[in-house]
C-alpha cells in the first residue's frame, strides 16, 4: 500500500496556474505528496504528454488527470473527488 498519494500540478507559472498550485496546497494533506512540473522543462512536456494533458492548469493524482482538468479546468470538487485531501 502507498503510503503518499503522488499529486502533481502542471503549471505555465500564468496567475491561474497559481491559483490551482495555491488551491492543490492548501487541499493538501499529510497523505499527499505534490510536485509543481513547470512546462518550460522538456521532461515535464513529456510527464504531460504521458497522461494526456492538452490544457493548463492540470492536475494528476497518482498519475491520472484529475476530472475537473479534462472538463475545463482545476476546481475543488474534482480535486476533492480524485483524493487531494484525503488521508490514505
Amino acid at each position: 500500500m502507498a503510503t503518499k498519494r503522488t499529486v502533481e500540478v502542471f503549471s505555465a507559472g500564468c496567475p491561474l496556474c497559481e491559483e490551482a498550485v495555491n488551491l492543490v496546497r492548501q487541499m493538501a494533506c499529510p497523505s499527499c505528496s505534490v510536485t509543481v512540473h513547470r512546462m518550460q522543462d522538456h521532461e515535464t512536456r513529456e510527464r504531460a504528454r504521458e497522461i494526456g494533458i492538452r490544457s493548463l492548469p492540470a492536475v494528476a493524482v497518482n498519475g491520472t488527470l484529475a476530472s475537473c482538468c479534462t472538463a475545463g479546468g482545476v476546481d475543488e470538487p474534482g480535486l476533492k473527488a480524485a483524493g487531494v485531501g484525503k488521508p490514505l
